[in-house]
């Protein structure tokens, strides 16, 4: 019966957190606009981040030419 209720407990926050219980986003149409429009212009940052931090924005050095990845 604990491990039930635990299990019931633990359920019902992880549906709340994913806003299956409680909705995320404002009821009006443009403050809903406004913060998706938020969160998507976050996620294409967290790209670009992620590119910076794996060094994947930078020219490769395997290439036979001399290039340079700094400002020029």
């Amino acid at each position: 019966m604990r491990r039930l209720l635990m299990l019931a407990a633990v359920a019902g926050l992880g549906l709340s957190n994913a806003g299956c219980l409680f909705n995320a986003y404002g009821s009006d149409p443009n403050t809903r606009m406004n913060q998706l429009l938020n969160q998507s212009e976050d996620m294409r940052q967290v790209r670009e981040e992620w590119q910076r931090i794996w060094f994947t924005d930078q020219p490769s050095h395997l290439t036979p030419d001399r290039i340079h990845g700094g400002i020029q």
